[in-house]
């Protein structure tokens, strides 16, 4: 019986052995993680730092609006010589081809349902966030001409039956296919902003970051603006709304992956060079529990820094501290804790349910419904040995079919003349069931099959 020192203890000494070493998690790990932790944490301070403001920020502000450039191109989009790099006319052509029937904008749109402006309209509108979610609302509204948005915590389906904008195709596969085109086509036209804000001047408002939109569900708490009081979901429209978009997202992503990059390097070198393991054998791994433990101290020492950086700097204002918080570093954090936590508690777990089925193996059931479950998995078990046996029957039929027509089709292939390789075709032929009329015999069979009967 497993105990839970015993499975603390298990826990413990649960590694990958490599080359029969006992390699076990030490300071000079903790220090690495430590270290890589705290330099990507500088970097998100000072280079990813709010949106707009950022370096890395207006550097992935860039670099999306050459993706949306080059995507417009492959599309059809031919501008003029003066306007090839215009993002403003990339945008637009998106916006003119890739129309859908729930780009509401603002209030009067949806007839005063819920509050919402053109800064905030692709955070409430679920059809306009790049994940999954996003992709099913987007065919759904598209095949029920409905738009599905998010406001006060609630769902709200807007009906759009007196628009104009149908899906194209004759069939469910082809209208499918249209909704998913019209999806992409139209994210691409906001990923970068609108054409008009982008042509004034403006960064414009993007899309949000991948299930951002479901922060809305949580009209919870109260976080102090400014003077005001506001819900979880209020601060998140809010914090969207000063550029924390799917842009900035990626900038957050650089110094996740730095740190990521940098302990996968450590982790390697060190066992290399320490260890002498070869270097296909050092390769990191979620079944390393010395790489897990250096991932989470060093995104917990990422997410250090920030905390740090959040607390100074935010004043604070709530809006404040999740523009400057990154949201992907402490996700990343959250699950690698979620992970380990479950790595963990899983064998306690299953020595727990292993004691409540012998619990209610042993006092809750009669012994006529033991005897009954005894004689049903006896069934079973004869039943999985015959198909057992009929498998392998199967299996080895159709190995030997396999290996006698190799040898037939290398028969044929060793014949040493072109009238002993025709025959030996005839008989492979003869052998495979061909009728006999279609069989080509001889050389004249063969001349009359290509040239209709003429030598």
């Amino acid at each position: 019986m497993s105990t839970l020192t015993d499975i603390v203890i298990e826990y413990q000494y649960n590694d990958i052995v490599q080359n029969a070493q006992d390699i076990t998690f030490d300071c000079s790990d903790a220090m690495f993680a430590g270290m890589s932790g705290l330099m990507s944490g500088i970097i998100d301070t000072f280079f990813v730092d709010i949106p707009k403001t950022g370096k890395l920020t207006k550097l992935t502000d860039d670099v999306i609006d050459t993706l949306v450039k080059k995507v417009a191109k492959l599309s059809g989009w031919n501008p003029a010589s003066d306007k090839e790099d215009n993002i403003a006319s990339a945008i637009g052509y998106f916006e003119r081809n890739f129309k859908i029937n729930y780009d509401h904008r603002n209030s009067v749109d949806v007839n005063g349902t819920f509050k919402m402006t053109t800064i905030n309209h692709h955070i409430k509108s679920l059809g306009h966030s790049p994940d999954p979610i996003g992709l099913f609302f987007s065919i759904l509204d598209q095949f029920t001409n409905t738009a599905s948005f998010i406001s006060d915590g609630k769902l709200i389906r807007i009906d759009t039956s007196s628009s104009s904008l149908r899906l194209q195709g004759d069939n469910f596969i082809a209208k499918l296919f249209s909704g998913f085109v019209n999806w992409i086509g139209h994210i691409f036209s906001d990923m970068a902003g609108s054409s008009g804000s982008r042509g004034n001047g403006g960064r414009g408002t993007g899309i949000p970051i991948p299930f951002m939109n479901l922060f809305q569900f949580l009209n919870i708490g109260e976080f102090q603006v400014g003077k005001h009081l506001n819900d979880f979901a209020t601060v998140m429209v809010k914090v969207f709304q000063e550029g924390y978009d799917f842009r900035h997202g990626i900038a957050m992503t650089i110094p996740v992956l730095f740190n990521e990059l940098m302990i996968r390097a450590l982790y390697v070198i060190k066992r290399h060079f320490q260890y002498g393991i070869p270097w296909d054998e050092c390769l990191p791994t979620m079944k390393s529990k010395i790489f897990r433990w250096m991932l989470l101290i060093g995104t917990g020492a990422m997410c250090l820094i920030d905390s740090i950086d959040v607390a100074i700097r935010s004043g604070g204002n709530a809006v404040l501290i999740f523009l400057r918080m990154n949201l992907i570093a402490w996700i990343r954090f959250i699950y690698l804790i979620i992970k380990e936590l479950y790595i963990f508690v899983k064998p306690i777990i299953q020595t727990l349910w292993k004691h409540v089925k012998n619990w209610i193996k042993n006092e809750v059931f009669t012994a006529f419904e033991k005897q009954k479950i005894e004689e049903f998995y006896t069934r079973i078990n004869n039943y999985q040995v015959k198909l057992d046996e009929e498998f392998k029957l199967f299996y080895d039929h159709l190995l030997a079919e396999h290996r006698a027509s190799m040898l037939y089709i290398q028969m044929v292939s060793d014949a040493q003349t072109p009238i002993d390789s025709i025959n030996k075709s005839v008989f492979l032929a003869k052998h495979y069931g061909v009728n006999d009329t279609n069989i080509m015999h001889n050389a004249d069979d063969v001349r009359k099959k290509i040239f209709g009967g003429k030598a």
